[in-house]
């Protein structure tokens, strides 16, 4: 009965034995394979990764709501000193991303800032249809939404370096309120658009534990009715705690000026958003 089971054993060895060979060799020439080469995990390597944010700008708005009446113009007012708005955050923010094969990723952000002040005007303001004069205690609203996906293809790639480019679409939204309860006076705006922009990214594994990224994202475009710019930038340094885990600091910027002459936001709008952020990063 052993031999019987001796023998069994080697019969069900052989093939496993032979597919371990056959793993080490190449199928044609039979030559020895070299050695599987370890993957260390890094931003080039990584496959998926979601990160959160804490984001501490500092906040600058300047902005300007037309008549709807053609040739009218608004006042031209700083939100922060003529209507109390904050000029700091404390923000969060997601962003994930997913690389498709080994040169093209897709990532994918959601930012918004959403502030209100209240202020005695110190001089007449003309807010769309609304004239709110000297004197009177002016509430105001102004929120921004920003969702943006880019994708992004890798001209140059190696273990320490990658520089990518492509193609990145932003949705913005802008939305204004001001008001004078006391008086029953409210006037509203919004204004919507996406806004193609081109990205450079640029990545650096300094060793096996730290990355550094840079990268950035312009356009400037003038269509009928409509001129502006829109300028995004980022850079950080992270460490990588496991191969799964990474923790970091870095710099943040949001720029962006939009005239219009018609719509639901005729005027002039200019936005400024920078600061530092603290981030964690999960990915495989």
């Amino acid at each position: 009965m052993r031999n019987w089971l001796a023998v069994a054993a080697v019969i069900l060895g052989v093939p496993t034995a032979a597919a371990f060979a056959e793993d080490d060799h190449d199928p044609n020439s039979g030559a020895p394979l070299p050695p599987h080469r370890h993957e260390t995990r890094s931003p080039i390597t990584d496959h998926f990764y979601i990160r959160g944010t804490l984001y501490d700008p500092q906040v600058r708005s300047n902005f300007r709501v037309d008549r709807s009446f053609q040739g009218m113009t608004g006042t031209p007012v700083n939100g922060e000193n003529d209507l109390g708005l904050p000029n700091r955050l404390q923000q969060g923010r997601v962003e994930f991303m997913f690389r498709l094969r080994e040169r093209g990723k897709v990532r994918v952000d959601y930012f918004e800032a959403d502030r209100s002040g209240n202020r005695a005007l110190a001089k007449d303001v003309v807010f769309g249809n609304q004239t709110f004069t000297a004197g009177q205690q002016m509430l105001t609203s102004l929120d921004w939404r920003q969702f943006d996906i880019t994708y992004s293809y890798s001209l140059f790639r190696n273990d320490r370096f990658e520089v990518a480019t492509g193609l990145g679409i932003y949705f913005l939204q802008v939305d204004a309120i001001g008001e004078v309860p006391a008086q029953n006076q409210r006037q509203e705006v919004t204004a919507a658009t996406p806004f193609p922009a081109l990205p450079l990214d640029l990545t650096w594994v300094v060793s096996q534990r730290w990355a550094a990224i840079v990268r950035g994202a312009y356009l400037k475009a003038t269509l009928g009715g409509f001129r502006g710019w829109y300028a995004d930038s980022h850079e950080d340094l992270q460490y990588r705690w496991n191969p799964n885990f990474a923790i970091g600091l870095g710099y943040a910027s949001i720029r962006t000026s939009l005239n219009r002459r018609s719509g639901t936001f005729p005027g002039a709008f200019a936005l400024s958003i920078s600061g530092p952020e603290a981030f964690v990063r999960f990915s495989f």
